[in-house]
């Protein structure tokens, strides 16, 4: 136990409470995977059984870095520990149980496009337009349910409008389609492990007696399922120690509850708590600001973060002129601070609150030849041909995968169209069964042209023949030569474009990947690499070894740290991210993804905000973030762009027209009306008014009323009809530009 002497009086007091209840409020920084780590080793130390403990993180990067730690403390027994993400460890226990719930263990994991694409042709079989409908927003909805752990049944008791209610029906005929293509969602993964252990009593005792000890980490993102299912487990014995920071609790739109984390005391009254608050990460200032901007969440565990670290140098407010200006002041920032503290290009980072911001600033970085990587491109295997072939692989595995079928069946070209493929469905589901089934009786679809059966019959003796060869074959023998008869490398080369031999380095890189898992687990199944696939995360991808900066969202950044932190985009409808009314949830949520940033930065952090943004195609004019209003002033400095003079020439002229304008009587609110019944209104659209409904007669210098942004001046107007826009500048938010027929202005 002499590891022990490593930890601070909190820690080392969260990590001996080893029986009952346990939850460690830990600060950003405050040494979280050090406790879990150590409580793992503890308990090992202790003598209890490796295989008795369950250790659940949120990345599978997390779950590795455990484990070499509590290996480095406790030797090799920490290798038989049930250690992975949530959807991992219980993709595992229904691999072994699934027959119980009416699965075979070979069933498939969808991913979201597999679910989307699901999705779209119930949508066409129920004679439901795409258009009205968005396959994007329906599968949202249904996750959502599945998140609140509602079934289709008591999705469809809850519906509140049109577009609820068809919802209800696709998610109806969507689970039944999951079920007869053996495949899950990753929804699924948390909500089968619940319905084995509600249905077979047995199997949940069998496992609440194996995991004796469970511990979470980063247990403020867990949602309904997530904390359903470890109550289930946990009931027996108690022994489950949680570990989170309700201060970074930044995933409510993935279905996570902060309220799991608030109320953990309450469902286990005998808990104990320990608050870890010491910071081992930032500066005093870095610190200082951090705790001035989340005292504002009136939710929220109270604990006060300090620090024995350097005292360091201020956090840096930068005004930008523009998105342009903005990247341009990072790359300043980046080669001063390289020449200031000699830091590596690796030691940045640049973080921002949605994909669309890093446009600019990768223009700068290229512009001055500063390397950098994003986090959260488009991954590897979600690239069109690695899904291609990776459909292939699952089609073997489960021949019930009609998705991956669907999508291979003519890949590469076999004269197999649409309207073979919709005879074939339609005789599929009046039968009951799988495509690949009604492939061998394609003699009973009258439809079929002759040309069409011997297309059909070839490509279902295609996958019999390597359904066959896998019991002779080793896994990476056996998909060389899948890849090798399907022609489709020879088929990039030929095409000679960059494109197209990009996608072929890509098959080949598949190809070693296959060889590199098959090397390291040699007696794992086909099954096991697809599983491994199915649930990578963009960050378990991302290693920060080479030397470039790191570009990423702020949601990804969690749970990383750099030397020096910049943050783009401190703007108003951006940070905090709105469009419409936010409520108070929401804005608490944004402080807490901005506090996120903040503490992601060990020696300096900079906030930047631009007073012009593109946003969509239309020139806008953000005001600064109220966020950095709250990250005090004692540890702030504020800096002006050179490139500021000309827009602030700008700005005092209107400053003055506005002052000139004659005073209106503020107007009166009114109520928002609801959509049309199955009208989509996506959360990033302005609600609707159900009064005052005329519009104005828009021209420069007339005073008109935004529902979000309340009294504004016109300054210009352009076009006609349903392009007519208009640029207004508010009393409160500064100057929008403006599509009039979504605007729904009312005379002010």
């Amino acid at each position: 136990m002499s590891f022990l002497k490593d930890l601070n009086p909190v820690q080392r007091s969260a990590v001996e409470a080893a029986n009952g209840p346990v939850l460690i409020v830990a600060g950003a920084g405050s040494g979280k995977t050090r406790v879990l780590t150590y409580r793992i080793a503890h308990l090992i130390s202790c003598g209890v059984p490796t295989y008795q403990i369950l250790a659940l993180t949120f990345t599978n990067k997390a779950a590795e870095e455990m484990r070499k730690r509590i290996t480095t403390l406790v030797g090799e027994p920490a290798k038989d520990i049930w250690m992975g993400t949530f959807h991992s460890m219980f993709a595992r226990i229904l691999r072994r149980e699934c027959p119980a719930i009416g699965y075979t263990p070979s069933f498939t994991i969808y991913d979201t496009d597999d679910t989307q694409n699901v999705i779209k042709r119930l949508l066409e079989r129920l004679n439901l337009s795409a258009q009205q409908y968005n396959p994007s927003a329906v599968r949202a909805r249904i996750s959502r349910a599945k998140n609140q752990m509602l079934s289709p049944a008591d999705y469809a008791r809850s519906v509140r409008d049109v577009f609820d209610e068809k919802v209800a029906s696709v998610y109806a005929e969507y689970q039944k389609t999951l079920q007869s293509s053996n495949a899950m969602d990753f929804d699924d993964l948390l909500l089968k492990p619940i319905e084995l252990f509600e249905r077979k009593a047995e199997i949940l005792s069998r496992y609440q007696q194996r995991f004796r000890f469970i511990l979470v980490d980063e247990f403020q993102d867990t949602n309904r399922a997530q904390y359903h299912v470890l109550r289930q487990l946990s009931d027996a014995h108690k022994n489950i120690a949680v570990v989170g920071d309700d201060a970074q609790s930044i995933y409510s739109f993935r279905g996570a509850e902060i309220r799991n984390m608030l109320d953990f005391e309450r469902d286990y009254p005998k808990c104990q708590i320990f608050r870890l608050e010491q910071n081992y990460r930032s500066t005093k200032s870095i610190i200082t600001v951090a705790d001035s901007l989340i005292r504002n969440n009136a939710e929220q565990l109270k604990k006060k973060l300090w620090t024995q670290n350097p005292q360091g140098s201020p956090v840096t407010v930068v005004r930008c002129a523009d998105e342009q200006d903005e990247g341009y002041q990072i790359v300043h920032a980046v080669q001063d601070e390289i020449a200031r503290r000699k830091l590596d290009l690796k030691d940045f980072a640049v973080l921002f609150r949605t994909n669309a911001q890093s446009r600019a600033i990768e223009d700068a970085f290229r512009r001055s030849s500063i390397p950098y990587v994003i986090v959260g491109g488009i991954r590897f295997y979600e690239r069109k041909e690695i899904k291609d072939v990776l459909a292939y692989f699952r089609l073997l595995a489960n021949p019930a995968d009609n998705e991956s079928l669907l999508r291979i069946i003519n890949y590469p070209s076999r004269g197999i169209g649409d309207t073979t493929l919709e005879h074939l469905q339609r005789f599929a589901t009046r039968t009951g069964l799988p495509l690949m089934e009604a492939m061998a009786k394609t003699e009973q679809v009258e439809e079929l042209t002759d040309r069409a059966r011997s297309a059909l019959k070839q490509f279902r003796a295609l996958i019999l023949k390597f359904r066959t060869l896998r019991e002779k074959m080793s896994l990476s023998e056996w998909t060389r030569t899948l890849v090798d008869e399907l022609g489709i490398l020879p088929g990039f080369k030929d095409e000679g474009t960059m494109e197209s031999v990009a996608r072929w380095e890509n098959v080949q890189e598949l190809l070693s990947a296959i060889s590199e898992f098959a090397r390291e687990n040699p007696d794992a199944p086909l099954e096991a690499f697809l599983e491994n696939v199915a649930l990578v995360s963009d960050i378990d991808s991302w290693e920060g070894s080479k030397n470039a900066v790191t570009l990423m969202t702020l949601h990804a950044s969690k749970g990383l740290e750099f030397p020096v932190v910049m943050i783009a985009g401190l703007e108003e409808g951006l940070l905090p991210f709105y469009s419409g009314a936010n409520n108070g949830g929401d804005v608490e949520e944004e402080r807490r993804l901005l506090y996120v940033g903040v503490t992601r930065a060990e020696q300096k952090l900079y906030a930047l905000h631009t007073v012009m943004r593109y946003r969509f195609g239309e020139v806008s004019y953000p005001t600064e973030s109220r966020f950095l209003a709250e990250l005090g002033a004692d540890h702030v400095e504020r800096m002006t762009s050179r490139s500021m003079s000309r827009v602030n020439e700008l700005s005092e002229s209107m400053q003055r027209a506005r002052r000139s304008a004659p005073a209106r009587p503020a107007p009166s609110r009114t109520s928002r009306s609801r959509p049309e019944p199955g009208e989509f209104v996506p959360d990033a659209m302005p609600d609707y008014e159900s009064e005052s409904q005329e519009v104005p007669e828009l021209r420069r210098g007339v005073w008109v009323v935004h529902e979000s942004f309340g009294r504004g001046k016109v300054l210009t107007v352009s076009g006609s009809g349903e392009a007519q826009k208009a640029t207004v500048e508010f009393e409160n938010y500064g100057v929008k530009s403006l599509i009039v027929r979504f605007a729904r202005l009312r005379p002010g």
